[in-house]
């Protein structure tokens, strides 16, 4: 949003409208598309977030990630389709949208000559908060983020990690149902990120739903419920990190220790397998395998079987880095 001309005091909006889309869903796109001339930067996407769930939306520079942010913000209209926030459209319904939402782009302005408190009040005035109402948010906002113990102190005076502590407490100050957060780990250290990263989760333990973006991909891959994979505008895959690996890489690597003759046994395994080669580093055979832990359980009975001393075994899952690699092409448009 931007700083006061993208809300709305809530005082003076009229009673929402009931129109609820998909009661399940938090944030729902429906066939979204935004085009700028003959660049299509969002196609046809369409995913939905459950409520009180973190999703990480994943994509090279260029994929259509904050394209889909800024639309689901109100700060931008989609060429066709709508996005829905807390069951109420983007397109007709903005203004509420704009209560339920918290938006938290990839860089945001603050006022280098003001301190945090001034600055988190300016926003909750702006949101139409008054009184004690007004008092607890500060006070809540302020210990949720950490910057209690410098709120007297100048922004300017603030470290990068503070900065966006702040500005997560900006997207929070009116307590909205939903937080659509932009690279929000971008630059910071790393215990900056385990912070930020446990503040997410507990978000969504209160029950906010969250959609966030991230080059990151250990981290979201930690703290997302749910990812969605885009390229080129275009949803490549949706759904849990588990779900979207077992479905786009079927395969692990397979790491066993022979104690004896790992040659004569990486032949015998590829025979049995129908592998092209194995790898053989000293007494350890790696290997792409594309059975589960049943067929891996009967594979080292084999191997024992043959004669062969198995020491030990190690099974490998594809990381989410290793599928976004898999999925993706590095295509920008």
């Amino acid at each position: 949003m931007n700083d006061v001309t993208d809300t709305t005091a809530i005082s003076s909006l009229p009673p929402a409208p009931a129109v609820h889309v998909n009661d399940s869903a938090c944030i729902e796109l429906r066939r979204l598309h935004r085009f700028f001339g003959d660049t299509k930067a969002v196609s046809d996407v369409s995913f939905s977030v459950p409520r009180g769930h973190v999703f990480g939306y994943i994509g090279p520079n260029g994929a259509g990630k904050t394209t889909s942010m800024r639309i689901l913000a109100t700060l931008d209209l989609p060429s066709y389709g709508d996005a829905f926030v807390d069951g109420f459209s983007v397109v007709n319904d903005p203004e509420f949208v704009r209560q339920r939402l918290g938006f938290m782009p990839d860089s945001f302005g603050t006022y280098r000559d003001v301190n945090c408190r001034e600055y988190l009040d300016f926003f909750a005035r702006a949101y139409g908060l008054v009184g004690r109402e007004r008092l607890e948010r500060l006070r809540w906002v302020l210990g949720f983020t950490g910057t209690e113990n410098m709120a007297d102190k100048p922004i300017r005076g603030l470290s990068k990690g503070m900065k966006q502590r702040l500005c997560l407490g900006r997207a929070l100050i009116h307590d909205p149902a939903v937080m659509i957060l932009d690279e929000p780990a971008a630059g910071l250290d790393p215990r900056a990120r385990i912070e930020l990263r446990r503040m997410i989760r507990e978000l969504a333990d209160r029950g906010k739903t969250v959609l966030i973006s991230s080059h990151i991909l250990t981290e979201l891959a930690e703290m997302c419920d749910s990812v969605g994979i885009i390229e080129q505008g275009r949803l490549l895959a949706t759904g849990s990190v588990d779900d979207i690996q077992h479905q786009q890489a079927q395969t692990r690597e397979l790491v066993i220790r022979i104690l004896n003759d790992a040659d004569a046994a990486a032949r015998d395994i590829c025979k049995r397998l129908s592998l092209d080669a194995t790898i053989v580093d000293g007494e350890l055979l790696r290997f792409e395998f594309a059975g589960d832990v049943n067929d891996q359980a009967a594979l080292v009975g084999w191997l024992v079987g043959q004669g062969y001393s198995v020491a030990e075994v190690t099974s490998h899952k594809k990381s989410l880095e290793d599928v976004f690699l898999h999925v993706t092409e590095g295509l920008v448009q």
